[in-house]
């Protein structure tokens, strides 16, 4: 265990009081990993945000047991406050609750306290060992700055970048390992290296605080490279860049470059290059990132998908690794679907074997990673540097609203989007505007993945528990949208929602409603690929029609519109979905509460308990946050509840592809960046 859980957990002891207050301002304790330890300790840690929602929860499940005589759920309730004074908190709370106040600045005294509260929570144990062990006084803004750089994000500008090689083997191998830099740090390193006269007048904080940034200039880069060396050709789901993509040139021949690059071609970062001819005297390395002909690109897939399976979590992994697992297997699938769609499926066996084996080892890792009660811990977990849950999405918009000035907000949410579907629309737009930029993360949908729980959830800012009276439907969806916006002092005029957005006719009269409504906060559903992908039988199938689709150029100008009305742009999704196979429908009669192709839910646990004996192949799991009696049994593997042996695409299990989603920030690209 580490230094840093040590230090926080050592506060915290279960046989002392059973109701805790932590007043965390810096939101110290909401990090996975101290919230699974308290867990097996015997805490629950409950947030003290809304006073309503906190007040039921905690008088349901705990209060009302105590007065009873009765243990809560859990031996001790820790309720989290994110302030300083526990005054501030209701009266019962301050005077029964053992107070524990955590804060950056008492945990890292030496360095500058506004510098530490930049940090991701998952850094804090690497800055308290290094903090501890080696700072002996008080360091400033700007030497905490250096400090921080070397000891978490393993960067010194200072000292390791003097020429423009070892600029571009750091941050490639920054990025590799998804470090990129908090927007503070990213510009003080670019000062420092542009200082030496390095990258002058080229968007080096950019670079390093955007992957996406800095991976259009590098696939750029590789084109020229290529070129240079007498090959030409075509990419792999890469357009031709914009003129205002700076033309970079990228030291590739440097062997530290060469091994990051090789990497990142396999991940799927970056794309290769279909060339016909290679000359006799290219250097052997430049495989990884050239492709000659159909036979090559499935074998370069094949590759990737080896990779990917040796890259696969564990159950006791970060939600973290979970997402950037979840990217990589999402630009994976893509190229699976573009290559049978491009030559067939001839050839494509060794490809599927690998894809089955690589959803089957992942599936089997993330069931044991939901059951490990890590999901549990997902809900709690801080929104400030992105929503980790769908739920979360309303929240971090209205922080993004009040700290960057941005008025006027837009959320699109596509329905039933899986990430290696959003790889395809991210290629298109490129492809086809030359305009677009996009800021790419994930969020976790709610379990189960069906569209009543997660959109409603996503909409409202609300846990399920909390909308249990329409759990079953989402016709409420656009008054609790309304409804948490005026929460936050937006005007009811200034909210608008609009749900079954699919074809581009639609879209003059939004248009016209945008501009005379002048909404501030707008909220759209666009469900034409959930519709469509319960028509087809496959991924594959499901692909062929979403090029079709975005030919129509109904996303472009729908992105197009939001933007040139000013609009901060954000796509997400309420769930994805999956290819499975059929294992029968239960016959249980209106026994229950919902039926679903790869979930059902129930009322009664021994209704579920029999349901489950006789479907030997479904799981059942306890997912925190649903309301009590709302109990979902899933269909295991890439099974369904349809007729036996019946190929159907689906959503509402636990798998990577129906879990989690797309989270993107869509902006113009601006000059050089």
């Amino acid at each position: 265990m580490s230094q840093w859980i040590e230090r926080i957990l050592s506060r915290f002891t279960a046989d002392l009081d059973r109701l805790w207050v932590a007043c965390d301002p810096d939101d110290v304790l909401l990090d996975e990993r101290l919230l699974a330890e308290l867990r097996s300790r015997g805490f629950e840690v409950l947030l003290y945000e809304d006073p309503f929602v906190f007040r039921t929860e905690f008088e349901e499940r705990y209060r009302a047991a105590w007065d009873r005589g009765e243990p809560g759920p859990t031996p001790a309730v820790v309720v989290h406050w994110r302030g300083a004074d526990p005054n501030e908190l209701p009266w019962d709370l301050g005077h029964y609750g053992r107070v524990v106040s955590l804060g950056l600045a008492q945990l890292f005294p030496r360095l500058a306290y506004n510098v530490v509260k930049q940090l991701e929570p998952e850094h804090f144990a690497a800055l308290l060992e290094a903090h501890d062990t080696e700072l002996q006084g008080i360091r400033g803004e700007n030497e905490s700055k250096d400090f921080i750089l070397e000891r978490v994000y393993h960067l010194a500008p200072r000292s390791s970048i003097r020429t423009e090689s070892d600029f571009w083997r750091d941050v490639l191998r920054m990025h590799f390992a998804n470090r990129a830099l908090p927007l503070v740090f990213a510009e003080h390193a670019a000062s420092i290296i542009q200082s030496k006269g390095l990258l002058a007048g080229l968007p080096v904080a950019a670079w390093l605080s955007s992957k996406s940034a800095l991976l259009r200039v590098v696939q750029e880069a590789w084109h020229r490279y290529l070129a240079n060396l007498g090959m030409e050709g075509s990419r792999i789901g890469e357009p031709p860049p914009p003129d205002y993509v700076a033309k970079v040139d990228i030291p590739f021949a440097h062997s530290d470059v060469q091994s990051i690059v090789d990497s990142m071609f396999l991940n799927g970062s970056l794309h290769p290059l279909v060339v016909e001819v290679v000359p006799a005297d290219a250097p052997g390395w430049i495989k990884a990132g050239i492709v000659q002909d159909p036979q090559a690109r499935n074998a370069f897939v094949k590759k990737g998908i080896a990779k990917l399976i040796d890259a696969i979590p564990s159950a006791t992994a970060t939600h973290k690794a979970w997402s950037e697992f979840a990217k990589q297997y999402g630009e994976t699938l893509a190229r699976v679907h573009d290559l049978g769609n491009a030559y067939g499926t001839d050839g494509l066996a060794e490809v599927q074997a690998l894809v089955k084996t690589l959803q089957e080892q992942s599936d089997a890792q993330l069931h044991a990673w939901v059951a490990a009660k890590h999901y549990a811990d997902l809900s709690t977990l801080s929104f400030h540097n992105g929503p980790v849950m769908v739920h979360r999405i309303p929240d971090y918009l209205s922080s993004r609203r009040k700290a960057l000035g941005a008025d006027k907000i837009a959320l699109l949410v596509f329905d039933g989007l899986a990430l290696d579907q959003w790889v395809q629309i991210r290629e298109r737009l490129v492809e086809a505007t030359k305009r677009f930029a996009f800021d790419e993360g994930t969020s976790f949908a709610w379990l189960p993945t069906v569209t009543s729980v997660s959109r409603q959830a996503l909409f409202s800012g609300r846990k399920p528990r909390e909308f249990e009276e329409s759990i079953g439907h989402t016709n409420k969806e656009e008054y609790l949208w309304k409804a948490y916006w005026q929460e936050q002092g937006v005007k009811p005029g200034e909210i608008y929602y609009q749900r079954s957005l699919r074809q581009i006719e639609q879209l003059d009269a939004l248009q016209a409603a945008l501009d005379d409504r002048r909404p501030k906060v707008v909220g759209l559903v666009v469900d034409e690929v959930d519709d469509r992908l319960h028509k087809e039988r496959s991924k594959q199938d499901v692909a062929l029609w979403i090029a079709n689709w975005l030919k129509t150029g109904f996303v472009d100008r729908l992105f197009a519109m939001l933007l040139d009305r000013g609009f901060h742009i954000y796509l997400t999704a309420d769930h994805g979905n999956v290819e499975a196979v059929g294992v029968g429908r239960p016959s249980e009669g209106d026994v229950p509460e919902a039926r679903g192709e790869r979930v059902r839910v129930y009322r009664s646990e021994s209704l579920l308990a029999k349901s489950a004996a006789a479907n030997a192949n479904s799981v059942h799991l306890d997912i925190a946050g649903l309301p009590a009696g709302y109990m979902p049994l899933f269909a295991g593997g890439r099974t369904a509840f349809v007729p036996d042996g019946e190929q159907v695409v689906v959503h509402g299990g636990i798998s990577v592809e129906e879990l989690i989603v797309p989270f993107v920030k869509v902006k113009y690209v601006i000059g050089n960046e």
